[in-house]
């Protein structure tokens, strides 16, 4: 079932344009799989649970703080685990059963979701409490993120990898159109208490789809014995294969300067447009909806093009340094939409390239890789971009993000031509591509 360098069926990528999975696919053809779709249900119900107590938990912070800083702190407590040991989550991921180890995951993430709601519904709540929830949120996630991304490949096979990857992130996307509304109007109602309670039950729908699964219709891979070495073997491997380890240091760089939305949104809807948790409610729905668009656009596509990455990566941080000096609130509403778009396509063209371009045996330890560089870098991200923003205004905060996330992009871009041996040209004449990549051998053709 490996599509991965090494691999029986179709090798992996090694150039720069080359396709990672040339096969067509409909839309939404993994969810003609009965395994994916009870997974995908699930999913659908707590992703919005989740969203539902993210957006809850920001404002929650900020009201009892009055400050974007910790914001940025309570970011950093929830995916500083996945910074600290988020290589080992992946150890954990080829060892074990994978649908046995997401009941246990899913199971502890509604227990902390339960215990924040008690005690914010109490009235005993205080900052560090979130803080302590948030960090043993993100203890769980460091098994729990490797293990559903390498699982997606056991429920649907090979064939159906990057359609079932994009639809995961279209499922995401799509509750986080809907947390967003419910939990705004859940706080100013009755308090945040209820949102917190609501996410803690939400982790039943996933279990149940768990317990439904019929483990005869899986694809499973061979499990890692336990040995000596495993961890120092996964890094060994990306190492070795530049169509993998530039995608992660690309998706690194934008997960750490580039995804913190949470600080970036929240101040600006209070400190510069003044509109309170509404507002904060609708720039997060807003984002939702071009990240959901461009996941569904991700699902279309046959293949995902490395160029397509880089590209859209910098893409995506030009648009933030527009969207942090617009002068008016319809002109930054204006540009949620298609940065949500482009942040959704680097993180979805990234993470099925990896996976694709991985052999089954090692895909827990690379994606654990994966997402230990995407999240792992919110702890550095949030709490400077947090400073930032107290100390020089949001704006300033946002559009050094933008900057980064573009300047790494354009540098990541020009490695991986050079990996596969392709060269920058640029041509101005009209009528002809301006700028491309075009193999080296091509030019000393026409030299001799």
């Amino acid at each position: 079932m490996s599509t991965g360098p090494g691999a029986d069926s179709a090798p992996a990528p090694t150039t720069h344009d080359t396709p990672v999975h040339p096969r067509k696919s409909s839309m939404f053809s993994s969810l003609r799989i009965r395994n994916y779709r009870l997974f995908a249900t699930g999913a659908v119900v707590s992703n919005t649970g989740t969203w539902m107590a993210r957006i809850t938990q920001d404002w929650l912070v900020l009201s009892l703080t009055g400050s974007s800083a910790a914001v940025g702190i309570t970011t950093a407590m929830q995916f500083l685990p996945m910074l600290l040991l988020g290589l080992y989550g992946g150890v954990i991921a080829d060892r074990f059963a994978k649908r046995s180890l997401l009941f246990c995951t899913q199971g502890a993430m509604s227990v902390s979701g339960l215990f924040l709601a008690a005690l914010t519904l109490s009235g005993h709540v205080q900052v560090w409490h979130v803080y302590l929830a948030a960090f043993f949120t993100g203890l769980v996630t460091v098994v729990d993120n490797p293990t559903r991304q390498s699982f997606v490949s056991e429920m649907v096979g090979p064939d159906q990898v990057r359609n079932a990857v994009s639809l995961n992130s279209a499922n995401f996307q799509s509750a986080r159109l809907i947390g967003p509304a419910v939990a705004s109007v859940l706080t100013a109602a009755v308090g945040p208490g209820w949102a917190f309670l609501a996410n803690g039950l939400s982790f039943l729908a996933p279990l149940t789809g768990l317990l439904l699964m019929r483990p005869a219709e899986l694809h499973p891979t061979p499990r890692k014995p336990r040995g000596k070495g495993q961890l120092r073997e996964g890094l060994e491997y990306v190492s070795r294969h530049p169509e993998l380890i530039w995608p992660i240091v690309l998706v690194g760089f934008v997960g750490t300067f580039g995804f913190n939305f949470p600080i970036w949104l929240s101040a600006f809807a209070d400190d510069v447009f003044h509109g309170g948790v509404g507002m904060y409610g609708l720039f997060n729905t807003l984002m939702a909806l071009g990240s959901l668009a461009g996941a569904l656009l991700a699902a279309r596509r046959g293949t995902s093009r490395l160029r397509l990455l880089a590209g859209a990566a910098v893409a995506f941080g030009v648009l933030q340094i527009v969207a942090a000096f617009a002068p008016e609130l319809w002109m930054f509403v204006a540009l949620i939409v298609p940065i949500g778009i482009l942040g959704l396509t680097v993180n979805v063209t990234a993470n099925s390239s990896v996976q694709m371009a991985t052999d089954p045996e090692m895909r827990g330890r690379v994606m654990s890789l994966f997402m230990m560089v995407f999240t792992g870098g919110t702890p550095l991200g949030g709490p400077l971009f947090g400073w930032l923003a107290d100390a020089y205004g949001v704006r300033i905060s946002m559009a050094a993000g933008g900057l980064v996330c573009a300047l790494a992009a354009v540098g990541v871009g020009l490695m991986l031509a050079r990996a596969a041996d392709l060269r920058l040209q640029v041509d101005l004449r009209r009528g002809r591509q301006h700028v491309r990549f075009v193999p080296r051998k091509r030019e000393l053709t026409t030299a001799a």
